[in-house]
């Protein structure tokens, strides 16, 4: 038990030394939100890079362990949660568990099958939503809806860095499922 605990600390402190050194970029920049920030945080470069995506896979699924989240399936609105769900099912897959990914659009499909959300079906299973960061959570509440009108039952969103932005406190009161995070700004050294 001890050198799983230690690999779970290896695991984590190596994903935030690679967010440090490749997602955090110092320059004034304008967030999806329309808030402006002195930083961006570009995720897209740990969950599509070759040794952080399997980190984010392991860290987030063992996250949502330690917070006792039970889940059959994992996702959120396409681009930035389509690598982080990815990463959980094969972390997920390597612990021999069957966690299912799928991707949630940002509006249903006029054609074809007309779905909302991509991938094995998640009526009547339980899933968690995720994102790789949330600025105000409405991503996340997207993906929350479409998977819910899906049949989907959501029992967490969950992100890999939580900017402190309101986030947290929006999901919980607007979906009322919990809401957690790999890491906070903070953790960063980000003001």
């Amino acid at each position: 038990m001890t050198a799983e605990i230690s690999a779970q600390s290896a695991d984590r402190a190596r994903l935030l030394e690679l967010i440090r050194e490749l997602a955090v970029v110092h320059e004034r920049v304008t967030l999806s939100s329309g808030l402006e920030a002195d930083y961006y945080i570009d995720l897209r470069r740990i969950t599509l890079h070759h040794e952080a995506s399997v980190l984010v896979g392991r860290v987030m699924l063992q996250m949502l362990d330690d917070a006792g989240i039970a889940f059959e399936a994992a996702g959120g609105l396409t681009m930035g949660a389509d690598p982080v769900a990815t990463a959980v099912m094969h972390a997920a897959a390597r612990a021999g568990r069957p966690v299912d990914a799928f991707v949630v659009r940002k509006t249903q499909k006029t054609h074809g099958m007309v779905r909302q959300v991509e991938g094995p079906d998640v009526a009547g299973r339980a899933v968690v939503v995720l994102e790789d960061t949330s600025t105000t959570g409405g991503s996340a509440l997207t993906a929350v809806d479409g998977v819910r009108r899906a049949g989907g039952d959501v029992r967490a969103v969950a992100v890999i860095v939580d900017r402190d932005t309101g986030s947290r406190e929006r999901i919980e009161s607007e979906a009322a499922v919990p809401y957690l995070f790999a890491f906070g700004k903070e953790e960063l050294g980000l003001p």
